[in-house]
């Protein structure tokens, strides 16, 4: 199972913003960095900063993902046709937790991932376990029958606080959902600004 490397609200005060929108982020309160000198005054970032900063908020929203992973997507993103920074959201949207989460069958990215790690999740009805497992539009991803009912998972699916976007068809009735299309930039559900295409420019220096 991957572990987190770090507390996740940490890394919404890192990036002094609350990037998922949740109410309980600490940034709500405390918009400067953790540690002994978050308070200190910052100067102005240098543009190895600015893209520094796009790419730690972008890997982080999607769970932390590791540098070398994340740097796979970069890659792969580059080698597919169209733009870039597009195709790189476009492979971590179709990520399983990353459907699983977009679903609202659990409440946050992280959660998402340690439930598709725990076998509760099925693709076209075969157990899939791998959280970086890539969607195909047109997958069935539903969750396991005898987890359907599991506290969390119905307290998320109540959860007002984000809506099901509309690149996918959820229904939660029978824990089933569909990507329908990749989504692009503007179609995704970011509470905060994301800047994919600083995140290709850091990589390509």
């Amino acid at each position: 199972m991957t572990k987190r490397a770090e507390a996740k609200y940490k890394i919404d005060r890192r990036m002094g913003e609350n990037i998922w929108g949740r109410p309980k982020s600490p940034v709500n309160k405390r918009e400067y960095g953790p540690g002994q000198h978050g308070q200190r005054r910052k100067g102005k970032a240098t543009d190895f900063g600015t893209q520094l900063k796009a790419k730690q908020k972008v890997k982080g929203y999607y769970g932390n993902i590791s540098e070398r992973q994340f740097h796979k997507y970069y890659q792969e993103a580059l080698r597919l046709k169209g733009d870039s920074s597009a195709n790189l959201i476009g492979l971590l949207e179709r990520r399983l937790d990353a459907v699983v989460y977009r679903a609202k069958f659990v409440a946050t990215v992280f959660a998402a991932r340690q439930f598709v790690n725990h076998g509760h999740v099925k693709v076209n009805g075969r157990r899939v376990n791998i959280p970086s497992y890539q969607v195909k539009v047109g997958d069935l991803i539903e969750v396991k029958e005898s987890s359907r009912q599991l506290a969390f998972v119905l307290e998320a699916v109540s959860l007002a606080e984000r809506d099901v976007p509309d690149f996918m068809e959820v229904d939660h009735s029978k824990m089933t959902a569909k990507m329908t299309r990749v989504p692009g930039l503007a179609e995704v559900p970011y509470p905060t600004h994301m800047e994919p295409n600083l995140v290709i420019e850091f990589y390509s220096r």
